[in-house]
């Protein structure tokens, strides 16, 4: 099974990426959802977190309310970093779970889409690595129309996270995303042609 790590910036498309690698017969598992998974109510990481943060965070239903967490941590890098320390080993051991359940299913190419990929560790748990990239300016009035978050809040979180010119030297292929919707499909398909159909077919 060919295992392919896709990372980029809040904002960059990643979710597109996703969406047209998985039309093209790649199975996707999203960190984000595996992050859901890992906070469950009362689980280890769900105790750990509400430890270290306080129950402040947790909502009447047992959810930790993720956009108030990120409002604490996306301020602080310090207070980031204690997050991170809580779940990025537990959310490696669940996706590395889900990729020996894949590659024993059958499956040819497997994707793990996350933002953290290279400040989790978890290219070590990949083949390869493709990272979107857009202008930062695009990234902002996407955000502000998708999510309703307001500038400073997104460049903040934008600021928080591994430099788009870091990730692109330390990956294996750069998806541009700064144009249309079929511009972006145009690239994923070529990138897919050059590095994935002839090992696949092998």
């Amino acid at each position: 099974m060919l295992v392919i790590g896709l990372t980029g910036g809040i904002g960059t498309g990643k979710t597109e990426v996703s969406r047209i690698l998985q039309a093209m017969g790649a199975t996707v598992i999203n960190a984000d959802q595996v992050g859901h998974e890992a906070y469950t109510p009362h689980s280890e990481a769900w105790e750990a977190v509400v430890k270290a943060f306080g129950k402040g965070i947790v909502q009447e239903s047992g959810e930790i309310d993720r956009r108030k967490l990120g409002g604490i941590v996306f301020a602080d890098p310090e207070r980031l970093a204690v997050l991170n320390g809580i779940m990025h080993p537990r959310m490696a051991a669940i996706v590395l779970e889900k990729l020996q359940s894949l590659d024993e299913g059958g499956v040819i190419v497997a994707v793990v889409e996350a933002a953290v990929l290279f400040e989790a560790g978890w290219d070590s748990l990949v083949d390869e690595v493709w990272t979107t990239e857009s202008p930062e300016d695009f990234v902002v009035s996407r955000l502000q129309e998708r999510n309703g978050f307001a500038p400073e809040e997104i460049r903040k979180r934008i600021a928080s996270q591994m430099s788009s010119s870091e990730r692109s030297n330390r990956a294996t292929e750069v998806v541009n995303n700064s144009g249309e919707l079929a511009d972006l499909e145009r690239t994923v398909r070529a990138i897919w042609k050059r590095r994935v159909e002839g090992r696949i077919e092998q």
